[in-house]
């Protein structure tokens, strides 16, 4: 599915900045001569899968090495932005596809890899096929998708819903009605790391989608006038201020970041009693929760309907797949190793396995057996069942816009979120960046 202006929405089958940008050197030691570069995410238990990709790859190709480099996720989005702009790129440029994709490759700074995947159609048919929507521009597909799906789901803590003698929600307005019951008991409703911003977003992708239905945000990618004044858009940010005035965020969310993980925290240690968040916290919280849960003290859900809404509850958000592109300003000879990396080094079966072990879903199809057996197996066929059968997999908004919109739309829900303007200024502000 190619993704043009109009054709943002991803055909179901198948994270997220300072000017100190902690990175790291990677695990696989300095580049060769004719050996290529990759900046990536770091943050375990993801960055360990990406690095043994690495390192089996130049375990295997001792004369083309890759030269890894790892930042954290605020830091990394500007950092790459940055490099590309300024034509110092790494080779193989990791990230999310979609709107920020789209303006790389209208700039001519990413490689057209369309007859290399017509010369690799095995591989392209071993891949999740919802997976290349975001990778995508005008019919020409500009990056290798890879990693996992990761739709946002709605955790909860179970111990903290059987201290306070309540039941996970099933509507809004069951949402609204807990929180006063978590806050009596000194909990806070739900953990947010909201100075990182995307995750703010979330809670405004599925209150559109719920409310709106999936054609409220289309609208507004596709830059009709006035699409977020839709009164279905109104709303959503209307309610979404009701429960920021409830109290249903942590206290001091604003000051909290994504990247320290301290939002996990709340929700295993009991401090808060729900998470919005990423399938990709499936395997954090497993990895720094002690036994949180392998006791099955953790919960999961989609989110909930709102009462009088349009849209479908199979409808998800979130990330179809992760993406790498190649840097149109490499070398040949840097191209040629990235390539090969693409071909033979990303999702092998190890990385599969990792991937799987981590709670995580692979983008590569055939892998239902090795699921089934996982110690994960609930929740990774949980998250395989969202993606697979939602009949709108929308792709997070901060991605699918330009980069130019998603900076405005950012800076506008932190602002929505600290009650700072109103959701007719929030939609004033984002017409302005979206009317076509």
């Amino acid at each position: 599915m190619a993704l043009s202006r109009r054709t943002l929405l991803g055909l179901a089958a198948a994270v997220p900045a300072s000017a100190a940008l902690a990175a790291c050197g990677g695990s696989s030691g300095p580049g060769k001569s004719g050996g290529a570069t990759y900046w990536y995410l770091n943050g375990q238990p993801q960055e360990g899968v990406r690095s043994g990709a690495v390192k089996a790859f130049n375990k295997a190709n001792p004369d083309t090495q890759i030269e890894d480099t790892t930042y954290q996720n605020d830091a990394y989005k500007t950092k790459i932005k940055t490099a590309i702009g300024a034509g110092q790129a790494p080779t193989i440029i990791w990230g999310w596809g979609g709107g920020t994709l789209r303006a790389y490759a209208e700039a001519g700074q990413v490689e057209d890899l369309t007859s290399w995947f017509g010369e690799h159609a095995d591989l392209k048919k071993s891949l999740f096929p919802s997976s290349f929507g975001a990778a995508t521009v005008d019919g020409k597909i500009y990056a290798m998708p890879c990693e996992t799906v990761q739709p946002i789901i709605l955790y909860y803590n179970r111990k903290v819903f059987d201290k306070v003698g309540v039941k996970p929600p099933e509507s809004w307005d069951d949402i609204m009605a807990l929180v006063p019951k978590f806050k009596a008991k000194g909990i806070a409703p739900f953990a947010l790391g909201g100075q990182s911003r995307w995750t703010n977003m979330m809670w405004l992708e599925f209150l559109f989608d719920r409310i709106g239905g999936s054609e409220v945000f289309q609208a507004a990618i596709e830059g009709e006038k006035n699409a977020w004044s839709h009164p279905d858009a109104i709303k959503a940010l209307t309610k979404l201020q009701d429960l920021v005035k409830a109290g249903g965020f942590v206290k001091g969310f604003s000051s909290i970041t994504a990247d320290s993980n301290a939002d996990q925290a709340l929700l295993y240690t009991g401090r808060a009693a729900m998470m919005l968040h990423g399938a990709w916290s499936y395997g954090i919280q497993q990895a720094d929760g002690g036994d949180f849960v392998s006791s099955g003290s953790l919960g999961y859900m989609t989110f909930p309907p709102v009462e009088g809404g349009k849209g479908d509850l199979s409808d998800t958000v979130g990330n179809p797949a992760q993406y790498l592109s190649l840097s149109s300003k490499a070398g040949a000879e840097e191209k040629k190793v990235a390539k090969e990396y693409f071909a033979k080094g990303v999702l092998q079966e190890e990385e599969v396995k990792q991937w799987i072990g981590n709670g995580s879903v692979p983008i590569k199809l055939g892998t239902e057996k090795l699921l089934a057996a996982s110690d994960n197996a609930d929740f990774l066929q949980f998250t395989y069942d969202i993606a697979s059968k939602a009949k709108v997999f929308v792709q997070s908004w901060d991605q699918a816009l330009s980069p130019t919109a998603a900076e405005t739309l950012l800076d506008n829900i932190v602002k929505l979120f600290q009650l700072s303007i109103s959701p007719k200024q929030f939609a004033g502000n984002l017409n302005a960046v979206t009317n076509a």
